[in-house]
């Protein structure tokens, strides 16, 4: 494969980026009512926010400690008498486990996208509003990353860095910087050309200017629409590096690193086994609807 090759884990939005020439507030009212009309977004964004309320409180949900357990109470199953989840192979209650899980899967899902949107859309529209050996430059070492799949990529970090979530994080961020890059030089590319950006050009507005009145408003939405997109996928590589014993370190509840400890105790409770994984693939199924709902609500091409 080719470094100029588009990665195919992730999606394309550049077709989302039809820039107008004036973003009003009517523009967003109507993306909010638009999402309004929505109920797959919004059944989404209630079971994300009920999730992420989980974590957050987890001290006060969680009936027990996620870390103390009972070799007696080891794999009980699911509705046990004072264990609504059950127990886990060392006597650990789930549900409390689940919960404090959730506190480092979503920070994996969402502190790696924020920190590479920063970077990686930063450079992306400075490439594309400034163009010629700038945009060579930042384009061309953003295609070498594109010669390698994203996972392979996080595996070789996090095995030359170590473990830890610090680590792990680093990571991560240093995955998802080229496609923001890629994505954000591509929609400010376009909105470069339009004619009114030129007409601010030709009255004397500074690069400066130019990029904070008129680049700005046109590309954050196409660009965080993509990046709400990646959460999902980031929460996946996280989980996938401490499956593998790259990530997040015993005795931490995290749902991947849940996932290995108990995949022996599949033969026993399969449905136990499970859960973790089933936290994983709503959540990640959740950001990725509303990154779909965002997406045609913003796309004033396709009717809801």
């Amino acid at each position: 494969m080719s470094v100029s090759t588009k990665v195919s884990e992730f999606p394309d939005y550049t077709d989302l980026a039809r820039p107008r020439e004036v973003v009003s507030p009517g523009y967003w009212q109507q993306v909010g009512q638009r999402l309004s009309r929505d109920p797959v977004t919004i059944a989404s964004g209630v079971l994300l926010l009920l999730i992420a309320l989980g974590a957050i409180f987890a001290p006060i949900i969680a009936p027990y400690s996620p870390y103390t357990g009972s070799i007696m109470l080891r794999l009980k199953p699911i509705g046990f008498e004072g264990h609504l989840l059950g127990t886990d192979e060392t006597g650990r209650d789930m549900l409390s486990r689940l919960l404090y899980g959730g506190r480092l899967s979503l920070l994996a899902g969402v502190a790696p996208v924020t920190m590479a949107l920063l970077i990686g859309g930063t450079l992306g529209i400075v490439a594309g509003f400034a163009g010629g050996i700038i945009n060579t430059i930042i384009m061309r070492v953003t295609d070498v990353f594109y010669a390698f799949p994203s996972i392979l990529l996080a595996i070789a970090i996090c095995g030359l860095l170590g473990t830890g979530l610090f680590n792990t994080l680093l990571a991560l961020t240093l995955v998802f910087i080229p496609p923001i890059i890629r994505i954000s030089e591509s929609v400010t590319t376009q909105v470069r050309s339009l004619d009114f950006v030129e007409a601010a050009r030709a009255s004397g507005a500074k690069p400066a200017q130019l990029i904070r009145h008129q680049i700005l408003a046109n590309v954050l939405g196409p660009i965080l629409v993509y990046a709400t997109s990646l959460v999902s996928l980031s929460i996946i590589l996280a989980a996938g590096l401490s499956f593998l014993g790259l990530g997040v370190t015993p005795p931490s509840a995290e749902w991947g690193l849940m996932l290995n400890s108990l995949r022996q105790a599949i033969f026993v409770d399969p449905v136990l086994a499970a859960l973790p994984g089933v936290m994983i693939f709503v959540t990640s199924m959740c950001f990725n609807l509303i990154s779909d709902g965002l997406r045609s609500a913003m796309d004033v091409r396709i009717r809801m």
